[in-house]
């Protein structure tokens, strides 16, 4: 608050940000020429499998970089009106139904991972939200966030990123109906069932002027892009490397839409996995050029990003065994059925 509080009395800087997102335009419509021009210099063709996974990368990065940076910059100044102690406020009281759904909703706009949705989850429970409410939320905010979204949509349209918007959501909603309708408050860990709201909720926060606002979202991309730069190149890496080298045959039999059994595998092996959105879509795309089913993918990606291993284990600390199972079978059969959606009707 000091930081939003110390720029009060400035002006927004808006030249600022019309010429970035001039740059920003500009740069992204000029992806492909690039491309070309960088594979050109390095007298490499994309009729080789090399050629063809170095032009993947040179496109894919800046291209993801430039998403990431938009949605994350809008996002810091949408997280300036959207604060936790506001989050909790919204949330307590809500009841099963009507709860979950904006739950499930609020988890889209509020720029949090798998992992650092967890202190969240806690708070909530501490306010009086009910568990299946507080789950909800905990499933929506690193499963159907902006980051995926936006990638999505760039890259798949607007028919894809809608249809995971929708499906993810009922996920969120349906689970944490599930777990609510269980009564499983008993396996929530000693410590959490006896906090009590210690931390009265504050509302009375002071409104930030626009260019704190601006400030926040520079600030924003400085920390969020600036932590998972390294898993995108990585990501898109590997994706160019799929792209470019890996026999399509090979992946449609793992990930082809004929294999019944190839969603429920899909998101087997993304449990045990994590890493951002930003990170799987490159991953995504270059899988489904080689054959693999979208429904498929994307279940791959949804299980790597609403049930990661590091989440679990920071959940060991609030849920006890029967209740961390219970969420991960819950999610992880929403997950396969949306799989098998998208393949049904894409």
């Amino acid at each position: 608050m000091t930081t939003l509080a110390a720029g009060m009395s400035r002006r927004a800087p808006w030249g600022g940000v019309l010429l970035a997102g001039a740059l920003w335009i500009a740069a992204y419509a000029n992806l492909t020429l690039f491309a070309d021009s960088v594979l050109a210099l390095a007298a490499l063709s994309r009729e080789t499998h090399l050629g063809e996974a170095v032009h993947f990368f040179l496109y894919d990065t800046p291209k993801v970089l430039l998403l990431l940076t938009g949605i994350v910059f809008i996002m810091g100044i949408v997280h300036t009106f959207i604060s936790p102690q506001r989050t909790r406020a919204m949330l307590s009281g809500r009841r099963l139904g009507v709860g979950n759904v904006f739950a499930a909703t609020l988890g889209i706009v509020t720029p949090f991972c798998s992992c650092s949705a967890v202190p969240l989850f806690v708070g909530f429970l501490s306010a009086g939200v009910p568990l299946g409410v507080t789950f909800s939320f905990l499933i929506s905010a690193p499963m159907v966030n902006e980051v995926a979204l936006a990638l999505l949509f760039g890259m798949f349209g607007w028919k894809v990123a809608a249809l995971y918007l929708v499906l993810g959501l009922s996920v969120a909603i349906v689970s944490g109906l599930i777990i609510g309708r269980l009564g499983m408050e008993r396996y929530l860990e000693d410590w959490v069932r006896a906090m009590h709201n210690s931390n009265p909720i504050d509302l009375a926060l002071e409104r930030p002027s626009w260019a704190s606002r601006i400030d926040a979202g520079v600030v924003y991309v400085k920390d969020i892009v600036g932590k998972v730069w390294p898993y995108v190149f990585i990501g898109i890496a590997l994706g160019a490397g799929i792209h470019g080298y890996v026999p399509e045959d090979f992946m449609a039999s793992i990930m082809g839409r004929e294999a019944w059994w190839s969603v429920p595998i899909a998101v087997l092996i993304g449990v045990p996995m994590y890493s951002s959105a930003a990170g799987l879509i490159p991953v995504v795309e270059a899988l489904i050029g080689k054959g693999a089913a979208l429904g498929t993918v994307l279940a791959f990606m949804m299980s790597v990003i609403a049930l990661s291993l590091p989440e679990m284990i920071i959940l060991r600390k609030v849920l006890k065994l029967p209740l961390i199972a219970t969420f991960a079978g819950v999610v992880a059969a929403g997950i396969v059925i949306v799989g098998y959606v998208f393949n049904a009707v894409l």
